[in-house]
């Protein structure tokens, strides 16, 4: 047997049973579809490096079982190359808004100094009525005052909420939500 006779039987063996591979990959071993061809083509890397393949009884089902083999090695490679928590998949930011997310961030930040600066009398009335949407008059039993006075209380809330808010950071957050 010559030196270029092992080679030829591997290249052989590729062009036979290339294809069965692949199909046998993607239907048994649960590997992605974009694995498929590095798979197989590691399959033949290792069978290029065994020296003795005229030992070998029955090709295809050897080549089969080292198919299998590596994609399991690829499967533990895959579990623990980036392991993570999966808390930390609620931190990520859409690729193509950075700056949006910047934005309302900021005007968040903005709007929380900005009702800090109110009484905590009107905080009380602003939380009752957005937060948990009750209507003026039920807040108003609530908290022991008329309506009137609840209506005059968030009134003035507005007002000093104009005149602290940045009037261009609340219309860039604006401008992100639609």
């Amino acid at each position: 047997m010559s030196t270029g006779d092992p080679k030829r039987r591997l290249s052989d063996w590729f062009r036979q049973w290339r294809s069965p591979l692949r199909k046998f990959l993607v239907g048994r071993t649960g590997l992605p579809a974009a694995d498929v061809d590095d798979v197989a083509q590691e399959v033949f890397l290792r069978l290029m490096r065994y020296e003795k393949t005229e030992l070998i009884e029955h090709p295809q089902a050897y080549l089969f079982k080292m198919a299998t083999n590596v994609a399991a090695e690829w499967a533990i490679r895959a579990r623990n190359r980036q392991p993570h928590e999966p808390q930390w998949l609620t931190t990520l930011v859409a690729a193509g808004q950075p700056q949006e997310a910047t934005l309302r961030e900021d005007a968040e930040n903005e709007i929380e100094r900005a009702i800090n600066t109110l009484e905590a009398r009107q905080r009380e009335i602003l939380k009752l009525f957005f937060s948990d949407g009750l209507p003026q008059a039920q807040i108003a039993a609530q908290i022991g005052e008329t309506p009137r006075s609840v209506r005059r209380q968030i009134a003035k809330s507005y007002e000093k909420l104009r005149h602290e808010l940045d009037p261009e950071l609340l219309e860039a957050m604006s401008y992100g939500r639609d």
